[in-house]
């Protein structure tokens, strides 16, 4: 084969015509391989799916589509003239999407897969990745649906808006779910081969996006949009360019500080951005110095989480991992890498997502000063994932704050969102002895606030029915102090039990 693959629109038609009539969705797959084997291939086992499609004669279209796109199986010619009566076996040969395999049988060069949401079922074209095929990955090497991606998804803001753009869009995931409420997609990539592909995966989804081919913001010169979504190729290196997909061909983390300085000039008013990022750590440092210096001249709200902090040799095997390359190429490579992070003197990479947002001109209080709102932290736990709602929540939360004095607030009726208290006790000698306790919103990225004895008896009074300041009364009169006095000191802890979704004011 040479060329791009699927560049006739006829032979994409005819794929999937032949894809859909054989029940290749979400749920048809998993219809075929049962619960069990289809968790596991979820976790990466494929041997039960496999063993699920041969069950019985194992020639039903369906199960040849699993076995050749989903598993790296070998297929012979027989079973894909059943499964592709549309498209032909000369047309799958001729648009790169199969090649000859020994015995006379076929094996898939492309991963074409199910992908199913909240809504739609989508189909999504991608190169086969290196556990399906022998031998390393291609330089242009396009991949598939991954954790990264699908974590991004589900991170992203889904308000209706107009303008979008989707930067690095690979195989076209993040455009997929951008089209349901997005009036306009423009998506780019330097890769001419993922480019090809994202068109492709387009047509098969019955959906058009504007395709550019170019660096960062080259090929969207000028323009501004109200969405931009980006998996960029990230992975902190020293500059080269083994793989498209994850080398950016800069060192270090300069192609995310290039992509975040860069946002303000391509970000509508009122416009947000969402991206996954890498950061170098170094000894004796605090991530949030280097993630907070991208930040610094933007004039962008930001809220930055970071989700893991990777060491040196974690970081370096995880990304060798996927390219296939063999044991002396691996251990080549990899000791290069750790060399390059040891001159560096980096001793961690960190790894996240970025969320931000160009204020509208006019909001904050009257006669206020323009300072941008970022917040920097690290949330870990598992079931604390940023999600889209939760991401907007956020943002929406910290202009309420903004926008809010303490005359405001005093006077405003609170409610508590569903919590729960968590106290933390030592045994002592007379019993147990409590040292701490602390409020959390359960499923919220970060939403815990420790509590003392009077912020917990002013939480506990916020259902709605009087104004803060009555509260603050109440309690002062109770435990015998001034009333001014305990609301100084109660405000910053119901402004942050505000910011974390745990106070809300009712209207």
């Amino acid at each position: 084969m040479s060329g791009l693959p699927l560049q006739s629109g006829a032979a994409v038609d005819a794929l999937g015509v032949d894809l859909r009539r054989a029940g290749f969705t979400a749920d048809g797959v998993s219809a075929a391989l049962g619960d069990d084997a289809n968790a596991a291939l979820g976790r990466g086992v494929w041997w039960p799916a496999l063993r699920a499609t041969r069950r019985g004669s194992g020639a039903d279209s369906l199960s040849t589509l699993i076995r050749l796109f989903l598993l790296g199986s070998d297929e012979d010619e027989s079973a894909l003239a059943e499964a592709f009566p549309t498209t032909t076996l000369p047309a799958l040969l001729a648009e790169g999407v199969i090649e000859r395999a020994p015995d006379n049988r076929y094996c898939a060069i492309l991963d074409i897969r199910p992908h199913a949401d909240d809504v739609n079922d989508f189909l999504v074209i991608s190169d086969q990745d290196a556990a399906m095929r022998s031998g390393p990955v291609a330089h242009d090497h396009v991949l598939g649906i991954g954790g990264a991606s699908i974590s991004l998804a589900r991170a992203i803001i889904r308000d209706r808006v107009g303008a979008a753009l989707d930067l690095g869009t690979g195989c076209g995931i993040q455009a997929l779910h951008l089209a349901a409420h997005c009036d306009s997609i423009v998506a780019t990539d330097t890769n001419p081969r993922a480019l090809a592909l994202a068109a492709a995966t387009a047509r098969l989804n019955g959906m058009r996006w504007d395709l550019r081919a170019g660096s960062l913001f080259e090929p969207v010169a000028g323009e501004r949009f109200d969405l931009i979504v980006s998996n960029p190729p990230f992975v902190v290196g020293a500059g080269g360019q083994d793989y498209i997909y994850r080398d950016s061909g800069m060192a270090g983390d300069a192609l995310c500080a290039g992509l975040i300085e860069q946002l303000p000039d391509h970000l509508a008013d009122g416009g947000t951005a969402q991206l996954l990022a890498n950061w170098i750590v170094r000894d004796g440092t605090d991530w949030r110095e280097r993630v907070g210096g991208w930040l610094a001249g933007t004039g962008l709200d930001a809220w930055v989480v970071q989700r893991e902090l990777a060491d040196p040799i974690s970081y370096v095997s995880l990304w060798l991992s996927d390219a296939g390359e063999d044991a002396e190429q691996l251990a080549r490579r990899g000791s290069d890498w750790l060399d390059w992070f040891a001159e560096e003197k980096i001793a961690g990479v960190g790894m996240g997502l970025i969320t931000l947002r160009k204020r509208r001109s006019g909001t904050g209080r009257a006669g206020e000063k323009f300072v941008a709102d970022q917040v920097l932290e690290e949330i870990t736990g598992a079931g604390e994932e940023v999600t889209g709602a939760e991401a907007k929540a956020f943002l929406d939360r910290r202009a309420y704050l903004r926008e809010t004095d303490d005359a405001h607030l005093l006077a405003a009726r609170l409610g508590t969102a569903p919590v729960f208290l968590e106290t933390q006790s030592l045994p002592g000698e007379e019993g147990w002895q409590e040292i701490g306790s602390a409020v959390r919103r359960p499923g919220g990225p970060g939403a815990v606030l420790g509590v003392d004895e009077v912020s917990r008896a002013l939480l506990a009074g916020c259902r709605g029915t009087v104004p803060l300041s009555t509260l603050v009364e109440l309690l002062a009169a109770h435990h015998g102090v001034d009333a001014d006095a305990l609301a100084t000191a109660a405000l910053p802890v119901v402004r942050e039990a505000i910011g974390r979704g745990i106070l809300f004011e009712i209207r």
